[in-house]
Protein backbone atom coordinates (compact mmCIF):
# COMPACT_ATOMS: atom_id res chain seq x y z
CA UNK A 1 0.00 0.00 0.00
CA UNK A 2 1.44 3.24 -0.70
CA UNK A 3 1.81 5.57 2.48
CA UNK A 4 -0.74 8.38 0.58
CA UNK A 5 -3.16 6.28 -0.96
CA UNK A 6 -6.53 6.96 -0.31
CA UNK A 7 -10.17 6.10 -0.44
CA UNK A 8 -12.28 8.82 -2.32
CA UNK A 9 -16.32 8.63 -2.47
CA UNK A 10 -18.48 9.39 -5.83
CA UNK A 11 -22.03 9.81 -4.99
CA UNK A 12 -24.07 8.38 -8.23
CA UNK A 13 -27.73 8.71 -6.79
CA UNK A 14 -28.25 11.24 -9.05
CA UNK A 15 -26.79 9.35 -11.75
CA UNK A 16 -27.67 5.25 -10.84
CA UNK A 17 -30.46 5.80 -8.10
CA UNK A 18 -32.63 7.87 -10.07
CA UNK A 19 -33.05 4.78 -12.58
CA UNK A 20 -34.39 3.14 -9.70
CA UNK A 21 -38.01 2.02 -10.85
CA UNK A 22 -41.45 3.67 -10.28
CA UNK A 23 -39.68 6.60 -8.44
CA UNK A 24 -37.09 9.43 -8.99
CA UNK A 25 -35.89 13.19 -8.38
CA UNK A 26 -36.66 16.49 -10.44
CA UNK A 27 -33.81 18.69 -11.34
CA UNK A 28 -34.34 20.90 -8.07
CA UNK A 29 -33.78 17.85 -5.71
CA UNK A 30 -30.71 16.37 -7.75
CA UNK A 31 -29.46 20.08 -7.29
CA UNK A 32 -30.22 20.31 -3.67
CA UNK A 33 -28.45 16.78 -3.19
CA UNK A 34 -25.54 18.01 -4.71
CA UNK A 35 -25.12 20.58 -2.25
CA UNK A 36 -25.48 18.39 0.38
CA UNK A 37 -22.76 16.05 -1.10
CA UNK A 38 -20.33 19.82 -1.26
CA UNK A 39 -21.34 20.37 2.82
CA UNK A 40 -20.40 16.91 3.59
CA UNK A 41 -17.27 16.78 1.60
CA UNK A 42 -18.17 13.90 -1.04
CA UNK A 43 -15.45 14.10 -3.43
CA UNK A 44 -17.74 13.98 -6.62
CA UNK A 45 -20.77 13.86 -7.85
CA UNK A 46 -22.17 11.93 -10.75
CA UNK A 47 -24.93 14.05 -11.66
CA UNK A 48 -26.27 13.07 -14.98
CA UNK A 49 -26.56 12.24 -18.56
CA UNK A 50 -24.93 15.23 -20.70
CA UNK A 51 -26.01 13.24 -23.44
CA UNK A 52 -29.53 13.76 -22.72
CA UNK A 53 -31.39 17.18 -23.77
CA UNK A 54 -33.44 17.54 -20.58
CA UNK A 55 -30.23 17.38 -18.62
CA UNK A 56 -28.24 20.34 -20.36
CA UNK A 57 -30.19 23.19 -18.69
CA UNK A 58 -29.63 21.17 -15.07
CA UNK A 59 -25.76 20.36 -15.60
CA UNK A 60 -24.62 23.81 -16.85
CA UNK A 61 -27.31 25.68 -13.97
CA UNK A 62 -25.21 23.19 -11.62
CA UNK A 63 -21.67 23.97 -13.26
CA UNK A 64 -22.35 27.36 -12.66
CA UNK A 65 -23.74 27.02 -9.23
CA UNK A 66 -20.23 25.42 -8.60
CA UNK A 67 -18.36 28.53 -9.43
CA UNK A 68 -20.26 30.30 -7.17
CA UNK A 69 -19.72 28.40 -4.24
CA UNK A 70 -22.64 26.50 -3.85
CA UNK A 71 -20.97 22.72 -4.25
CA UNK A 72 -18.19 23.09 -2.12
CA UNK A 73 -15.44 21.08 -3.36
CA UNK A 74 -17.69 19.09 -5.12
CA UNK A 75 -16.24 17.78 -8.64
CA UNK A 76 -19.22 16.98 -10.70
CA UNK A 77 -19.03 14.59 -13.25
CA UNK A 78 -21.27 13.00 -15.97
CA UNK A 79 -22.38 9.61 -17.49
CA UNK A 80 -22.06 8.69 -21.01
CA UNK A 81 -21.63 5.48 -23.81
CA UNK A 82 -18.15 4.79 -24.68
CA UNK A 83 -19.17 6.27 -27.74
CA UNK A 84 -16.88 8.87 -29.72
CA UNK A 85 -20.51 10.24 -30.60
CA UNK A 86 -22.05 10.77 -27.13
CA UNK A 87 -18.58 12.57 -26.02
CA UNK A 88 -18.94 15.23 -28.64
CA UNK A 89 -22.81 15.53 -27.84
CA UNK A 90 -22.06 15.69 -24.06
CA UNK A 91 -19.54 18.46 -24.78
CA UNK A 92 -21.26 20.36 -27.32
CA UNK A 93 -24.34 20.78 -25.04
CA UNK A 94 -22.85 21.16 -21.75
CA UNK A 95 -19.79 22.37 -20.06
CA UNK A 96 -19.08 19.34 -17.93
CA UNK A 97 -15.40 18.88 -17.83
CA UNK A 98 -15.12 15.42 -15.95
CA UNK A 99 -17.02 12.35 -17.97
CA UNK A 100 -17.05 8.59 -16.94
CA UNK A 101 -17.37 6.34 -20.42
CA UNK A 102 -18.77 3.06 -19.63
CA UNK A 103 -19.41 0.00 -21.64
CA UNK A 104 -19.32 -3.61 -21.24
CA UNK A 105 -16.02 -5.80 -20.99
CA UNK A 106 -18.21 -9.41 -20.21
CA UNK A 107 -18.80 -11.82 -23.32
CA UNK A 108 -22.55 -12.08 -22.21
CA UNK A 109 -23.73 -8.70 -22.10
CA UNK A 110 -21.27 -8.31 -25.44
CA UNK A 111 -23.06 -10.72 -27.25
CA UNK A 112 -26.04 -10.51 -25.41
CA UNK A 113 -26.48 -6.36 -25.96
CA UNK A 114 -24.90 -5.91 -29.45
CA UNK A 115 -26.85 -8.98 -30.69
CA UNK A 116 -23.09 -10.85 -31.55
CA UNK A 117 -21.93 -7.68 -33.68
CA UNK A 118 -19.14 -7.03 -31.59
CA UNK A 119 -15.91 -8.62 -31.04
CA UNK A 120 -13.60 -8.06 -27.55
CA UNK A 121 -11.66 -6.19 -29.97
CA UNK A 122 -14.52 -3.81 -31.61
CA UNK A 123 -15.24 -3.15 -27.39
CA UNK A 124 -11.49 -2.28 -26.93
CA UNK A 125 -11.43 -0.18 -30.04
CA UNK A 126 -14.93 1.81 -29.26
CA UNK A 127 -13.68 2.20 -25.91
CA UNK A 128 -10.15 3.75 -26.52
CA UNK A 129 -12.33 6.21 -29.56
CA UNK A 130 -14.00 7.56 -26.83
CA UNK A 131 -11.29 8.01 -24.89
CA UNK A 132 -9.29 9.53 -27.23
CA UNK A 133 -12.47 12.03 -28.33
CA UNK A 134 -13.22 13.01 -24.67
CA UNK A 135 -9.16 13.86 -24.61
CA UNK A 136 -9.69 15.57 -28.06
CA UNK A 137 -12.68 17.61 -26.44
CA UNK A 138 -10.33 19.26 -23.26
CA UNK A 139 -12.13 16.85 -20.99
CA UNK A 140 -10.16 16.78 -17.69
CA UNK A 141 -10.96 13.74 -15.97
CA UNK A 142 -11.86 10.88 -18.17
CA UNK A 143 -12.89 7.62 -16.28
CA UNK A 144 -13.41 4.63 -18.11
CA UNK A 145 -16.25 1.88 -17.18
CA UNK A 146 -16.26 -1.82 -17.58
CA UNK A 147 -19.60 -2.86 -17.35
CA UNK A 148 -20.35 -6.58 -15.65
CA UNK A 149 -16.21 -6.84 -15.25
CA UNK A 150 -17.01 -9.45 -12.69
CA UNK A 151 -18.72 -11.28 -14.68
CA UNK A 152 -15.59 -10.80 -17.96
CA UNK A 153 -14.93 -14.30 -18.53
CA UNK A 154 -12.96 -15.99 -21.44
CA UNK A 155 -14.32 -17.86 -24.63
CA UNK A 156 -13.97 -21.15 -23.25
CA UNK A 157 -16.30 -20.38 -20.40
CA UNK A 158 -14.62 -22.40 -17.32
CA UNK A 159 -15.85 -19.79 -14.94
CA UNK A 160 -12.73 -18.39 -14.40
CA UNK A 161 -12.49 -14.50 -14.47
CA UNK A 162 -10.43 -13.32 -17.27
CA UNK A 163 -8.59 -10.61 -15.95
CA UNK A 164 -6.12 -10.84 -19.07
CA UNK A 165 -8.38 -9.15 -20.59
CA UNK A 166 -9.44 -6.28 -18.36
CA UNK A 167 -6.03 -5.52 -17.90
CA UNK A 168 -5.73 -4.65 -21.74
CA UNK A 169 -8.91 -2.96 -21.46
CA UNK A 170 -7.39 -1.31 -18.82
CA UNK A 171 -3.80 -0.98 -20.00
CA UNK A 172 -5.36 0.53 -23.45
CA UNK A 173 -8.09 3.00 -21.21
CA UNK A 174 -4.81 4.45 -19.70
CA UNK A 175 -2.28 4.60 -22.72
CA UNK A 176 -5.03 6.43 -24.72
CA UNK A 177 -5.34 8.99 -21.68
CA UNK A 178 -7.95 7.68 -19.21
CA UNK A 179 -7.45 8.59 -15.62
CA UNK A 180 -9.19 5.96 -13.73
CA UNK A 181 -10.49 2.09 -14.65
CA UNK A 182 -14.50 1.47 -13.03
CA UNK A 183 -14.60 -2.01 -11.88
CA UNK A 184 -18.20 -2.73 -12.35
CA UNK A 185 -20.08 -5.60 -10.25
CA UNK A 186 -23.27 -4.55 -12.32
CA UNK A 187 -25.30 -7.75 -11.25
CA UNK A 188 -23.87 -7.83 -7.66
CA UNK A 189 -22.05 -11.10 -8.61
CA UNK A 190 -18.75 -10.93 -6.84
CA UNK A 191 -17.98 -12.05 -3.50
CA UNK A 192 -15.22 -10.33 -1.29
CA UNK A 193 -12.49 -12.31 -1.80
CA UNK A 194 -13.00 -12.54 -5.64
CA UNK A 195 -13.42 -8.59 -6.08
CA UNK A 196 -10.38 -7.94 -3.99
CA UNK A 197 -8.37 -10.52 -6.37
CA UNK A 198 -9.16 -8.95 -9.35
CA UNK A 199 -8.89 -5.45 -8.66
CA UNK A 200 -5.82 -5.71 -6.92
CA UNK A 201 -4.25 -7.93 -10.25
CA UNK A 202 -4.99 -4.93 -12.39
CA UNK A 203 -4.22 -2.14 -10.50
CA UNK A 204 -0.72 -3.79 -10.08
CA UNK A 205 -0.77 -4.58 -13.46
CA UNK A 206 -1.82 -1.06 -15.24
CA UNK A 207 -0.92 0.71 -12.03
CA UNK A 208 -4.11 3.29 -12.52
CA UNK A 209 -6.59 4.38 -9.26
CA UNK A 210 -9.65 1.99 -9.82
CA UNK A 211 -13.04 2.59 -8.64
CA UNK A 212 -15.45 0.19 -7.29
CA UNK A 213 -19.10 0.10 -8.96
CA UNK A 214 -21.20 -2.23 -7.10
CA UNK A 215 -25.13 -3.18 -6.82
CA UNK A 216 -26.95 -5.41 -4.02
CA UNK A 217 -28.67 -8.17 -6.00
CA UNK A 218 -26.99 -10.80 -3.54
CA UNK A 219 -26.59 -8.27 -0.13
CA UNK A 220 -22.35 -7.94 -1.03
CA UNK A 221 -22.44 -4.35 -2.18
CA UNK A 222 -20.78 -2.81 0.92
CA UNK A 223 -18.61 -5.44 1.62
CA UNK A 224 -17.25 -5.60 -2.02
CA UNK A 225 -16.95 -2.05 -2.31
CA UNK A 226 -14.85 -1.76 1.05
CA UNK A 227 -12.59 -4.96 -0.36
CA UNK A 228 -12.45 -4.05 -4.17
CA UNK A 229 -10.94 -0.59 -2.88
CA UNK A 230 -8.74 -2.35 -0.25
CA UNK A 231 -7.49 -4.41 -3.57
CA UNK A 232 -6.42 -1.28 -5.50
CA UNK A 233 -5.26 0.37 -2.75
CA UNK A 234 -2.65 -3.14 -1.69
CA UNK A 235 -2.02 -2.68 -5.13
CA UNK A 236 -0.34 1.05 -4.31
CA UNK A 237 -3.17 3.35 -5.96
CA UNK A 238 -5.74 5.28 -5.06
CA UNK A 239 -9.34 3.64 -5.01
CA UNK A 240 -12.98 5.27 -5.47
CA UNK A 241 -16.12 3.85 -4.35
CA UNK A 242 -19.66 4.70 -6.11
CA UNK A 243 -22.02 4.78 -3.42
CA UNK A 244 -25.80 6.28 -3.14
CA UNK A 245 -27.14 7.86 -0.18
CA UNK A 246 -29.62 5.14 1.07
CA UNK A 247 -28.51 2.60 -0.65
CA UNK A 248 -31.15 3.55 -3.59
CA UNK A 249 -30.39 1.88 -7.35
CA UNK A 250 -31.68 -0.37 -9.90
CA UNK A 251 -33.17 -3.58 -8.80
CA UNK A 252 -31.74 -4.25 -5.21
CA UNK A 253 -29.98 -1.03 -5.12
CA UNK A 254 -26.00 0.31 -5.06
CA UNK A 255 -23.27 0.34 -1.80
CA UNK A 256 -24.97 2.53 0.92
CA UNK A 257 -23.55 6.11 0.99
CA UNK A 258 -23.06 5.98 5.24
CA UNK A 259 -22.41 2.44 5.37
CA UNK A 260 -19.31 2.50 3.35
CA UNK A 261 -18.22 5.69 5.24
CA UNK A 262 -18.77 3.78 8.55
CA UNK A 263 -17.06 0.69 7.54
CA UNK A 264 -14.40 2.48 6.04
CA UNK A 265 -13.77 4.22 9.83
CA UNK A 266 -14.94 1.54 11.98
CA UNK A 267 -14.91 -1.83 10.80
CA UNK A 268 -12.00 -4.04 12.46
CA UNK A 269 -8.46 -3.38 10.92
CA UNK A 270 -9.52 -0.14 9.30
CA UNK A 271 -9.54 2.10 12.28
CA UNK A 272 -5.59 2.70 11.83
CA UNK A 273 -5.33 2.52 8.42
CA UNK A 274 -6.21 6.77 7.64
CA UNK A 275 -7.20 5.82 4.13
CA UNK A 276 -10.49 7.96 4.15
CA UNK A 277 -10.55 10.62 2.45
CA UNK A 278 -9.95 13.42 5.22
CA UNK A 279 -12.63 16.08 3.80
CA UNK A 280 -15.49 14.17 4.56
CA UNK A 281 -17.62 14.93 7.36
CA UNK A 282 -19.96 12.17 8.73
CA UNK A 283 -22.06 14.63 10.82
CA UNK A 284 -24.02 15.80 7.47
CA UNK A 285 -25.06 12.23 7.24
CA UNK A 286 -28.45 12.50 8.84
CA UNK A 287 -29.60 15.47 7.37
CA UNK A 288 -28.70 13.77 3.90
CA UNK A 289 -30.11 10.43 4.43
CA UNK A 290 -33.31 12.30 5.38
CA UNK A 291 -33.59 14.61 2.37
CA UNK A 292 -33.19 12.19 0.11
CA UNK A 293 -35.77 9.97 1.65
CA UNK A 294 -38.06 12.57 1.84
CA UNK A 295 -37.47 13.51 -1.70
CA UNK A 296 -37.80 9.89 -3.03
CA UNK A 297 -40.92 9.32 -1.26
CA UNK A 298 -39.88 6.37 0.53
CA UNK A 299 -39.16 6.07 4.31
CA UNK A 300 -35.48 5.46 5.91
CA UNK A 301 -35.87 1.21 6.72
CA UNK A 302 -35.82 1.22 10.81
CA UNK A 303 -32.88 -1.11 10.27
CA UNK A 304 -30.67 1.24 8.09
CA UNK A 305 -27.08 1.63 9.14
CA UNK A 306 -26.51 4.81 11.14
CA UNK A 307 -29.58 6.64 10.43
CA UNK A 308 -33.00 3.89 10.66
CA UNK A 309 -34.77 4.53 13.39
CA UNK A 310 -33.36 1.86 15.61
CA UNK A 311 -30.02 2.02 14.63
CA UNK A 312 -29.06 3.18 18.34
CA UNK A 313 -32.29 1.59 20.16
CA UNK A 314 -31.58 -0.99 22.33
CA UNK A 315 -34.46 -3.43 24.00
CA UNK A 316 -32.66 -6.39 25.08
CA UNK A 317 -32.23 -6.35 29.05
CA UNK A 318 -28.88 -7.50 28.50
CA UNK A 319 -27.88 -4.40 25.68
CA UNK A 320 -29.80 -2.05 27.65
CA UNK A 321 -28.01 -2.77 30.89
CA UNK A 322 -24.82 -2.87 29.12
CA UNK A 323 -25.59 0.52 27.55
CA UNK A 324 -26.77 2.33 30.73
CA UNK A 325 -22.90 1.24 32.07
CA UNK A 326 -21.18 2.54 29.25
CA UNK A 327 -22.80 2.82 25.46
CA UNK A 328 -19.50 1.36 24.18
CA UNK A 329 -21.02 -1.51 24.92
CA UNK A 330 -23.12 -2.06 22.39
CA UNK A 331 -22.27 0.86 19.66
CA UNK A 332 -18.95 1.02 17.39
CA UNK A 333 -20.49 4.95 16.70
CA UNK A 334 -22.69 7.40 18.47
CA UNK A 335 -25.49 9.36 16.84
CA UNK A 336 -23.52 12.77 17.22
CA UNK A 337 -21.42 11.29 14.80
CA UNK A 338 -23.82 10.79 12.25
CA UNK A 339 -25.20 14.14 12.96
CA UNK A 340 -28.36 13.49 14.92
CA UNK A 341 -29.36 14.82 18.34
CA UNK A 342 -29.05 12.23 20.47
CA UNK A 343 -31.96 13.52 22.51
CA UNK A 344 -34.48 14.27 19.65
CA UNK A 345 -34.44 12.81 16.54
CA UNK A 346 -36.35 15.39 14.60
CA UNK A 347 -39.06 13.99 12.06
CA UNK A 348 -38.06 15.39 8.12
CA UNK A 349 -39.17 18.84 8.79
CA UNK A 350 -41.21 19.57 6.04
CA UNK A 351 -42.08 23.41 5.31
CA UNK A 352 -45.99 24.58 4.94
CA UNK A 353 -45.72 26.37 1.86
CA UNK A 354 -48.55 27.65 -0.59
CA UNK A 355 -46.30 25.68 -3.42
CA UNK A 356 -47.90 25.15 -6.94
CA UNK A 357 -51.11 27.29 -6.65
CA UNK A 358 -50.04 29.46 -3.48
CA UNK A 359 -49.87 33.18 -3.41
CA UNK A 360 -47.91 36.32 -2.32
CA UNK A 361 -49.04 36.73 1.35
CA UNK A 362 -48.91 32.82 1.67
CA UNK A 363 -45.16 33.20 0.59
CA UNK A 364 -44.78 35.80 2.65
CA UNK A 365 -45.70 34.40 5.69
CA UNK A 366 -43.29 31.05 5.11
CA UNK A 367 -40.29 33.41 4.42
CA UNK A 368 -40.25 35.72 6.94
CA UNK A 369 -41.02 32.75 9.26
CA UNK A 370 -37.60 31.18 8.05
CA UNK A 371 -35.93 34.77 8.59
CA UNK A 372 -36.10 36.09 5.06
CA UNK A 373 -37.69 39.49 3.40
CA UNK A 374 -37.92 39.27 0.12
CA UNK A 375 -37.43 42.37 -2.47
CA UNK A 376 -38.28 40.21 -5.58
CA UNK A 377 -41.08 38.64 -4.23
CA UNK A 378 -43.68 38.02 -7.74
CA UNK A 379 -40.23 36.05 -9.16
CA UNK A 380 -40.08 34.09 -5.94
CA UNK A 381 -43.59 32.89 -5.95
CA UNK A 382 -43.36 31.81 -9.59
CA UNK A 383 -40.32 29.65 -9.37
CA UNK A 384 -41.84 28.03 -6.03
CA UNK A 385 -44.96 27.33 -7.92
CA UNK A 386 -42.86 25.61 -10.61
CA UNK A 387 -40.49 23.86 -8.21
CA UNK A 388 -43.46 22.81 -6.27
CA UNK A 389 -45.04 21.44 -9.42
CA UNK A 390 -41.80 20.15 -10.22
CA UNK A 391 -41.14 18.29 -7.21
CA UNK A 392 -44.91 17.03 -6.51
CA UNK A 393 -44.24 17.74 -2.79
CA UNK A 394 -44.12 20.85 -0.38
CA UNK A 395 -40.79 22.44 -0.78
CA UNK A 396 -38.27 22.12 2.70
CA UNK A 397 -36.88 25.31 4.21
CA UNK A 398 -33.81 24.61 2.44
CA UNK A 399 -35.18 24.10 -0.91
CA UNK A 400 -36.81 27.49 -0.47
CA UNK A 401 -33.57 28.96 0.78
CA UNK A 402 -31.85 27.99 -1.96
CA UNK A 403 -34.26 29.47 -4.86
CA UNK A 404 -34.23 32.54 -2.79
CA UNK A 405 -30.32 32.70 -3.08
CA UNK A 406 -30.07 31.87 -6.61
CA UNK A 407 -32.84 32.24 -8.55
CA UNK A 408 -31.62 32.55 -11.84
CA UNK A 409 -29.81 29.36 -11.59
CA UNK A 410 -33.02 27.90 -10.40
CA UNK A 411 -35.25 28.99 -13.57
CA UNK A 412 -32.47 27.33 -15.41
CA UNK A 413 -32.79 24.35 -13.74
CA UNK A 414 -36.84 23.94 -13.92
CA UNK A 415 -36.27 24.69 -17.51
CA UNK A 416 -36.42 21.77 -20.33
CA UNK A 417 -36.77 23.70 -23.50
CA UNK A 418 -33.78 23.84 -25.62
CA UNK A 419 -35.08 27.92 -26.04
CA UNK A 420 -33.58 28.53 -22.64
CA UNK A 421 -30.43 30.83 -24.14
CA UNK A 422 -33.05 32.80 -26.17
CA UNK A 423 -34.95 33.76 -23.61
Amino acid sequence: MGKNNKIYIIDVTNRDGVQTANIGLSKLQKTMLNSYLGQMGIYQSEMGFPALEHEWNYIDANLDLAKKGAMGDLVLSGWARAAADDVYKAVKHTKLKHLNLSISTSEIMTSGKFGGRLTREDVLKLMTEAVDAAKECGIETIGVNAEDASRTEPYIGDRRYDEDYLIRFAQAAKNHGAHRIRYCDTLGFDRTISIYDSTRRIAEAVQIPMELHCHNDLGYAVANSIEGAMGAIDAGVDAYINVTVNGMGERAGNADMVSVILAIKKSRGMQEQDILDPKIDLTKAWKICRYVSGAFGLPIPINQVGVGSNAFAHESGIHADGMLKDRKNYELYTPDEIGIDEHEVKPLGRIITTGEYGGIKGLRHVYREIGLDLENEREILRLVQYASGHNQRPLTEDELRFIAAYPAEVEKILTTSLQWDER
